[in-house]
Order: structure tokens, then C-alpha cells, then sequence
């Protein structure tokens, strides 16, 4: 069932033509901040992957993705989830070295979404992927570049504030790192989200490491695809919407199986059978760059940027008729 949270008071910030104007703004100097941060170039990516390739992502793996037949290639596509798998390989075959990397943007359909505040069935992401060694494959790292990505985005609020005085979201540099079972060990009678919301109240800008593998409960903090991700070297950035009165979660991201990883997590996850597609046999036999990549939301960094209480005013998509209903009649703009 959709949900829609109507936050008392609100009326947006700017009105339909400077907040274009304010998202253009967003996209274009966190771009410029990100890219040279991490130091990164800009690549054209797919829309669409072939079924037999292995590249797109399952996410927690009951998401439909939306496949269609190309009678002029005589083969089936899917749309993609993300493009995870599809950079890690973009970055051997265009020779990207160590320190290297590049960044797109995403564009994908997520059929199977559960429509609220912040979710949408049109996910619109940079992704960004990035050339490291054996010896950068820890938390330090790890944390390193978290701390990167933060600085770009607070970076971009404060230029965005001066664009746009008008807009009064506050934004904190300095990030709280967590563990997922440390989390659990901290709250271990609430459920997955409502620890990620204690805790991202109490420290407004958040990152929860180790995501995907069984915490002492039995249960994973949430759910992670076996390949892409290290599930002991990867995280998630949140920062504190007030607007919503939640923790909003901007970035998924991690440094990615090697070999013995993926070996591990596809036993864990009983995915053996991905063992033969044509992606995962070269990761297995050590043919592809080890790497620490992610993606970072278009939208939902504009909509907390710009104080907005609804994805859907920041981005078009398709909403049920009561969402559309509630939104009117609180003032919420949809596009």
C-alpha cells in the first residue's frame, strides 16, 4: 500500500519556475563539486543491458525489472536497477588506471516500488565508480571517500544558498559512522528503519557501514545483491530531513567484492548458479579492476536541498490517485 506523509504547515520554499531553475543548479555544481573531489570523468551509460549479461542489478532481489524483446538484435533486454555491475566493467574496457574513475547518469524503472515520500518508480542517480588497490580495500578508505562525498554535497548547499537565500536548510560536514550491528546492539528492539531514524536524529548527517550480511539477530540490516558490493566494506550516507521529520538516505555505496568476496556472499546468498554468467566468471578469475563505487540520488538530494516535502516536486513520475489527492489539498505541487 502507497503512503504519503502530509507535513503540517508546509507551503514550498520557491514557487514552480526557481525551483526548475534551483534543481538545475543542484545537478550542475554538484557535479563539478563530486567529479573533482573523487576525481572522476563523465561516461555515457545504458539504459538497458541484455538478460544473459549478468550486469543489472537484483537489489534485494524480488524487484521485477521491466524486460523487453529487440526483434532486430533477436534478444531480450531489461531495463536496468542500477548500473553496479555495468561501471565495474565500463572501467577495464575504457583502461582506467588506479585513482581513476568515472561517473553517469542513471536513469531506471523500479516496477515494483512502494510509493512514498521518498521512493518513486523513476530512479534518477549519478553513479560513479572508482579504480583502487588491494591495499585500499578497508574502512579507512571506506570512510575517506564518504567524508569526500559529504564535504561535495555541503559544498553545493552553501552555493545553493546563496543562489537561492530564500532557502533555509542547514546541512552538517561532519559524519557519524556506525556499523550495523553496532546499531542493532544500540536499538535491538526496534526494526531496521527505526534505528536508522534514532540514530540519524541524534546525529543529523550518518553513515551505517556493513550492510547485507546476517547481524547476531539472524536478520540482515537490510538487504543486499551478493555481487557487487563487499558486504563488510560498504554503507549507507543519511542526513536528517527536517521537513519529513525522518532520516533520508542519499547514497548506497561500498567497495566491491573481489574474488573471495563474491565467492563467499553468492554461497551465503545461494546464488550459485550466477557462477556461469559471463560477468561474474571474469570477476572470479580476477580479470576486472577492484574497485569502490556507488550512487547518489538526484531527486532526493534536491528535495532536501529545497526543503520539499514530496519526491514528486522534484521529479515526474506516476503517483495513485489518493497520493495525488492528499498532495493537492495540502499544496503539495506534483509535476
Amino acid at each position: 500500500m502507497n503512503h504519503v506523509y502530509i507535513p503540517q504547515g508546509y507551503r514550498p520554499t520557491l514557487d514552480a519556475y526557481d525551483t526548475q531553475r534551483a534543481i538545475a543548479y543542484i545537478k550542475e555544481t554538484f557535479q563539478d563539486e563530486f567529479s573533482r573531489a573523487l576525481h572522476l570523468k563523465r561516461v555515457s551509460a545504458p539504459l538497458f543491458v541484455t538478460e544473459d549479461s549478468g550486469l543489472n542489478d537484483n537489489l534485494n532481489g524480488y524487484e521485477r525489472p521491466v524486460s523487453f524483446d529487440v526483434p532486430a538484435v533477436g534478444t531480450q533486454v531489461q531495463v536496468v536497477h542500477s548500473l553496479a555491475k555495468w561501471k565495474r566493467l565500463a572501467l577495464k574496457r575504457y583502461n582506467f588506471g588506479v585513482g581513476g574513475g568515472l561517473y553517469t547518469d542513471m536513469n531506471a524503472i523500479r516496477r515494483d516500488e512502494k510509493l512514498d515520500n521518498v521512493h518513486s518508480i523513476y530512479v534518477d542517480q549519478w553513479d560513479w565508480e572508482k579504480v583502487i588497490t588491494r591495499e585500499t580495500r578497508n574502512m579507512e578508505y571506506l570512510k575517506l571517500i564518504v567524508r569526500s562525498i559529504v564535504r561535495a554535497i555541503c559544498n553545493t548547499n552553501d552555493r545553493l544558498h546563496v543562489r537561492f537565500p530564500q532557502l533555509g536548510v542547514k546541512l552538517s560536514p561532519e559524519v557519524s559512522f556506525i556499523t550495523s550491528q553496532e546499531l542493532e546492539d544500540l536499538y535491538p528492539e526496534m526494526t531496521s528503519s527505526e534505528r536508522e531514524r534514532a540514530y540519524v536524529k541524534e546525529h543529523p548527517t550518518a553513515c551505517i557501514m556493513q550492510i547485507g550480511g546476517k547481524l547476531r539477530s539472524g536478520k540482515p540490516h537490510d538487504g543486499r545483491a551478493p555481487d557487487y558490493d563487499d558486504w563488510s566494506l560498504n554503507c549507507d550516507i543519511f542526513f536528517w530531513d527536517e521537513v519529513l521529520d525522518r532520516q533520508l538516505e542519499i547514497s548506497s555505496m561500498g567497495i566491491r567484492v573481489d574474488a573471495a568476496a563474491l565467492d563467499y556472499q553468492l554461497k551465503e546468498a545461494g546464488c550459485d548458479d550466477r557462477r556461469n554468467l559471463p560477468f561474474h566468471k571474469m570477476l572470479l578469475a580476477d580479470e576486472l579492476p577492484l574497485t569502490i563505487g556507488g550512487g547518489i540520488g538526484q531527486s532526493r538530494l534536491s528535495m532536501l536541498m529545497l526543503g520539499c516535502a514530496h519526491i514528486g516536486e522534484v521529479q515526474s513520475s506516476i503517483w495513485d490517485e489518493e497520493t495525488v489527492k492528499a498532495c493537492r489539498e495540502a499544496g503539495i505541487p506534483l509535476l
